[in-house]
């Protein structure tokens, strides 16, 4: 018996905690954002948000990804150690991703911030932000993994899919990446947590 309150325990500090530590600060998105000069409003989704990546969508989405990794400082270097095993050929095992998720939980509010900030600065909405991202991990040829949709597995008490597929990207998509390749690169497991 006290065993299994052990286990339990262990449980609710290394899994059930960081899962609903990271998806409070996930979860609650800023609708605004402090700035000097007042509040901002990222913008509403206008246009085709789905539509094919374009130059621009490219060069917002990098610059909205280089004010996000600053904001995630120096907790940044554990998601970018995931990222180095998955691209070695590693699954990342629960462990793993729990260890992530507790580190980086703080830090993930401060880089939604940041984004929804750098969104409203590019006049790009997160929607479209988000198609823009899943175009660039394409044209990467990175896998399909968010650390935020498992979580939320974690926190439903379902075992998250951690499988690594990749996704090929069109002509069109790698080369508008191409002259952003070694930056997005190295700032990809930002796409972990969803960012």
């Amino acid at each position: 018996m006290l065993v299994l309150a052990l286990l339990g325990g262990l449980a609710w500090f290394f899994v059930i905690q960081p899962a609903r530590s990271f998806l409070a600060n996930w979860q609650t998105p800023p609708a605004q954002t402090q700035s000097q000069g007042g509040t901002v409003t990222p913008p509403a989704p206008t246009g085709n948000v789905t539509g094919e990546l374009t130059k621009a969508d490219v060069q917002k989405f990098v610059r909205v990804r280089r004010q996000v990794q600053q904001a995630m400082g120096s907790s940044f270097t554990g998601v970018q150690q995931v990222w180095t095993d998955i691209q070695s050929g590693q699954n990342p095992n629960l462990f793993q991703m729990m260890t992530v998720l507790r580190e980086v939980g703080g830090s993930v509010g401060a880089a939604r911030q940041a984004q929804a900030a750098a969104l409203t600065q590019q006049k790009m909405s997160a929607e479209r932000y988000a198609v823009v991202r899943t175009g660039v991990n394409r044209a990467l040829g990175l896998p399909s993994i968010d650390f935020s949709q498992a979580a939320q597995a974690i926190q439903s008490g379902q075992l998250p899919d951690l499988n690594r597929d990749v996704q090929t990207g069109t002509a069109q998509e790698r080369a508008l990446v191409q002259p952003f390749q070694k930056e997005l690169t190295e700032t990809v497991a930002l796409g972990l947590l969803g960012l």
